[in-house]
């Protein structure tokens, strides 16, 4: 038995459906198949009950094929139009050729092939005649006015092939949405690469604190999941907020604020690391907080104890990005390597050998490298004789500058031969003052930073808070002996010594643990005037990074990276 081929109308309403086979019923009894005439004819009066509403705008439509002039036709004029185009189908089919019908608003087709027996298989329906379409016609027939007209051109209303119809137009709308996502998507990668302005001439370190409300601080503290409790001192039961509340103010510009999306975008593909001790590891976890606010939940990772215990590791997952830290608190290699017992009483350091901490810095993007606290314990410093694998324990003492000046050398020289400057911006921090001594700033019988709410104001006399200036010295001289890579120094040291408000004081850890009420009353023995509360003074360092990182123009790797 010969297969029933699927109905023209399988979607039709009932007395629809019967007409129409009626009418093919009639013509297989003539014993000829059934006309193009029939099938045009009843799709028109399918899409006229499937439309209804939208007749008068179709009637109003300009259909022209041939010699069709009229400029605003009616009904009787579309008919003529549906007859024309009838014929022009009709004849292609009985010719075998496949019939194109073009749709004037849209650059979909329908394909119509012509069956065995002359027919045409496939099936049409009549679309709404939109606002686009109606003005193409428009056009259209003002170039008929002006004697403009096309040979063999069938003009219809808008057709599409079926069920294929609405298939073609969701995929249309995925497409112009997906197009649009990438657009937006481009115009915010390219709104975030810009460069900050930040004058040449203007000195970022020297300026004032500002009391502020409004902008200070940039993050807060229960914002930042990744805040040790070290550091977090309102949450350790400081009571005052205002060491949050100042910000650095330079005199002769602004210094630019913080954006994380900005200075993410600089970051992406690339790593930021911090080396150096505690108070770089301090700096490092303001960076974190100050980047993470603006990365989803599920986006960011933080692993610690990496490298034998020696790194922590920030990452932003969509950014391919890490915000990293190194321990190495001379820099070289001393008997305080080990980040969980390097509280030892007798600091030794081997002051030429720098390779085994940095083979750990090799192709980062960003080195951020500090040290000064762990040289203040002794006036002179140990100075190993051999090495540490040798398992030598002979030492020499050395005048704390001069081995200092010689630690730098060693670590400026790895720089100069292992660095590559068009890879990677290298930066050296000023250094982090105490504040033990209150006499300093005027607070006769005050114990160390203990209850200081504000910073130093009163500058009228020579500020002498124990900074051991002979080191800063040392640092700036060997940053002019670099001949292949431009080290940035970060000169924090004098706008830091006034915010003797801004210290851990008792509202931290001792031995890795809070220190209980009677400590916290004993501020004497117990306050850390060393390391900084977050948000804090910190952060304020690592604006005068992201100042310097922003403000240099995007490099074409960074360009072809992103």
């Amino acid at each position: 038995m010969q297969q029933r081929r699927k109905s023209v109308f399988g979607s039709a309403p009932y007395a629809m459906k019967q007409a129409a086979l009626g009418a093919g019923v009639a013509a297989r009894k003539n014993g000829t198949p059934l006309s193009m005439a029939a099938v045009v004819f009843s799709l028109f009066v399918f899409a006229t009950f499937l439309y209804n509403e939208d007749i008068k705008s179709i009637a109003d439509f300009p259909f022209s094929a041939g010699a069709l002039r009229a400029k605003s036709p009616d009904l009787h004029l579309l008919q003529e139009a549906e007859a024309a185009a009838h014929q022009a189908v009709t004849t292609l089919a009985r010719r075998g050729e496949e019939v194109i019908v073009r749709v004037l608003d849209a650059p979909a087709t329908a394909t119509l092939r012509p069956a065995a027996n002359g027919s045409i298989t496939g099936t049409v329906v009549v679309a709404r005649a939109n606002a686009a379409l109606a003005k193409a016609n428009a056009n259209a027939a003002a170039k008929e006015e002006e004697g403009q007209e096309k040979d063999r051109d069938v003009t219809l209303p808008r057709v599409l092939g079926g069920g294929g119809a609405e298939e073609a137009k969701r995929r249309e709308d995925e497409e112009v949405a997906e197009r649009a996502s990438t657009a937006k998507a481009a115009a915010a990668t390219a709104a975030l690469r810009t460069v900050v302005s930040v004058p040449e001439t203007c000195d970022l370190y020297r300026g004032g604190w500002v009391h502020d409300e409004v902008n200070a601080p940039v993050y807060k503290e229960a914002q930042c999941e990744f805040l040790t409790e070290q550091v977090t001192c309102m949450r350790n039961g400081r009571r005052d907020d205002s060491y949050q509340k100042w910000r650095w103010q330079p005199t002769d510009c602004d210094l630019p604020r913080f954006d994380a999306l900005l200075l993410l975008e600089r970051l992406r593909n690339k790593r930021l690391m911090f080396v150096g001790d505690s108070l770089n590891r301090n700096q490092w976890e303001s960076m974190v907080c100050l980047v993470q606010s603006v990365i989803p939940k599920g986006h960011k990772t933080l692993t610690k104890f990496v490298n034998n215990g020696s790194s922590n590791i920030f990452y932003a997952h969509d950014y391919n990005a890490t915000v990293e830290f190194y321990w190495a608190p001379f820099l070289v290699e001393s008997n305080s390597d080990n980040p969980k017992v390097h509280s030892v009483p007798n600091r030794i350091i081997q002051w030429h050998s720098i390779a085994k901490h940095a083979q750990n810095w090799v192709g980062v993007d960003y080195l951020v490298f500090n040290t000064y606290i762990w040289w203040l314990n002794e006036l002179n410093m140990k100075v190993l004789k051999g090495s540490f694998e040798e398992g030598a324990t002979e030492y020499e003492e050395v005048d704390r500058p001069v081995a200092y000046s010689q630690v730098l050398k060693t670590w400026a020289k790895w720089v100069d031969r292992n660095i590559d400057p068009n890879r990677t911006t290298v930066f050296f921090m000023g250094m982090s003052p105490n504040h033990i001594t209150p006499e300093a700033w005027g607070n006769q019988g005050g114990i160390k930073c203990a209850m200081e709410t504000q910073p130093i104001s009163n500058r009228s006399a020579t500020l002498d808070v124990g900074t051991d200036w002979r080191l800063y010295a040392g640092a700036q001289d060997v940053m002019r002996t670099f001949r292949r890579v431009p080290v940035h120094f970060v000169d924090i040291t004098a706008l830091s010594e006034l915010r003797k408000d801004a210290h851990t004081s008792v509202h931290t850890l001792r031995q890795g643990k809070l220190l209980t009420p009677e400590q916290q009353a004993d501020p004497r023995t117990f306050a850390d005037c060393i390391h900084w509360c977050l948000p804090g003074l910190p952060d304020t360092w690592n604006q005068f990074l992201y100042a310097h990182i922003v403000s240099r123009p995007w490099t074409t790797a960074s360009t072809t990276e992103a």
